[in-house]
């Protein structure tokens, strides 16, 4: 069907469409302006007995005479004989005044539906008049079958890990399906990279107590036999060892269920206050070589999951707690923001961090320069343990960190549930 033609049937279907809002708006007009004309002329009788007679009775003879209008009246007789002639000519005079008033305004609310309620229908039927030219447009289109054998051949060439390759064959037709699967392809490419770097980080971190436990159990094969403090100074290695990688893998194992969606939230309202202030008091019986400090704000209770919200509280005080003197201050502190957020922060007075080390902190297994050559650095997976509980809650973190000076990480959680 050519475009003039369809362009015709939708004036046509605008015209019938417009003409039935005509007619129905007209008839709308003429009940209004009857019942109106019936309520002004029930007024005027009923205020004319009452006049006349001093009240409203039902048991009377009533005739309305209406024309001609010159002669026009009311008439009333009573039970007790008693009669009113009504003259009601000025009466209907002045209702056909008003009733012409009234019509020139319905009139020329007629003549506006009439001269732009066609292009008004036009204006509302559009959007369907694009659908339709639109499903016409795809049913009229003749795709070459070759096309999508040659779509097909590029899709099975691409490799979707190792390469770095794009499909493209050159067709506009197939654009917006080239986009979509190069898209996908680079998501793809992208989570295997990730997946590979956290399977060579795991790998790398468990090779070196393994290392030291082989080791260890070697010379105990050798000399730990008869040699005592060789046999305790293994022993005691192997042990930490041992808790080094249990611990490694419980992070590994926390953050692989985290990435597949079966570590699950439990929310509730509590009081974060209290939270911060309980890992405070822990801390302190836990680590009595720093100084501990608690600022408390506000009261603050949020909806959350209360026992991973206190995990990644230990999280941010464990590390300040690895990367600061002895004897220094490490401050907890908790309020709200000017935007009604719930926050706490973990201040230390440690060795703090290079500025373009903060942006990766976060990541799996990265630990600044600093950090790495202590001997208590970490696996380097707690933050990141830290980043998805936070995530999950829809929150975010602050960090402000200078060499030497500090560290002070703000983790920022929503007001609502």
């Amino acid at each position: 069907m050519s475009k003039k033609r369809k362009t015709k049937n939708v004036i046509s279907i605008a015209i019938k469409l417009n003409a039935i809002q005509v007619r129905d708006l007209f008839f709308k007009f003429l009940i209004i302006d009857t019942i109106i004309l019936i309520i002004l002329i029930g007024l005027w009788c009923i205020d004319a007995e009452k006049n006349f007679y001093g009240e409203l009775v039902n048991n009377a003879q009533r005739s309305i005479n209406f024309y001609p209008i010159e002669t026009a009246t009311y008439t009333v007789i009573w039970d007790n004989g008693k009669t009113m002639v009504k003259e009601a000519s000025d009466f209907l005079y002045n209702i056909r005044k008003i009733l012409i008033i009234i019509g020139i305004v319905e009139c020329i609310f007629l003549l506006e539906e009439i001269i732009f309620g066609t292009a008004k229908v036009r204006r509302i039927l559009k959007p369907l008049s694009e659908i339709a030219e639109t499903a016409d447009r795809l049913s009229d289109m003749v795709f070459d079958e070759e096309k999508f054998h040659s779509l097909e051949d590029a899709i099975s060439k691409i490799s979707p890990t190792s390469s770095e390759e794009r499909i493209h064959i050159g067709d506009s037709e197939f654009k917006g399906l080239e986009d979509a699967i190069n898209k996908l392809l680079d998501r793809m490419r992208d989570s295997y990279r990730q997946q590979a770097r956290f399977v060579s980080d795991a790998s790398h971190e468990l090779r070196t107590p393994i290392s030291v436990i082989q080791g260890y159990a070697n010379m105990l094969d050798r000399w730990g036999k008869s040699d005592e403090s060789v046999l305790d100074e293994s022993i005691e290695a192997i042990k930490s060892e041992a808790e080094n990688m249990k611990n490694l893998v419980e992070q590994l194992l926390f953050l692989a269920r985290g990435i597949n969606g079966k570590t699950q939230l439990t929310i509730t309202e509590f009081s974060l206050s209290d939270m911060i202030k309980n890992v405070v008091e822990e801390s302190k019986m836990i680590d009595d070589k720093h100084i501990y400090s608690y600022i408390k704000l506000e009261d603050v209770n949020i909806y959350g999951d209360s026992g991973l919200l206190k995990q990644t509280a230990r999280i941010l005080v464990e590390n300040a707690a690895k990367y600061t003197e002895e004897g220094e201050d490490i401050i907890l502190k908790i309020g709200r923001n000017n935007k009604g957020e719930a926050y706490f922060s973990v201040q230390d007075n440690g060795i703090g961090m290079d500025d373009e080390d903060v942006p990766h902190i976060f990541e799996r297994f990265f630990r600044a320069d600093t950090a790495r050559v202590r001997k208590n650095g970490g696996t380097g997976l707690g933050l990141s343990i830290a980043k998805w509980i936070i995530d999950n809650h829809n929150g975010y973190f602050s960090v402000l960190s200078r060499k030497e000076i500090g560290t002070r990480i703000t983790v920022y959680l929503p007001q609502n549930k």
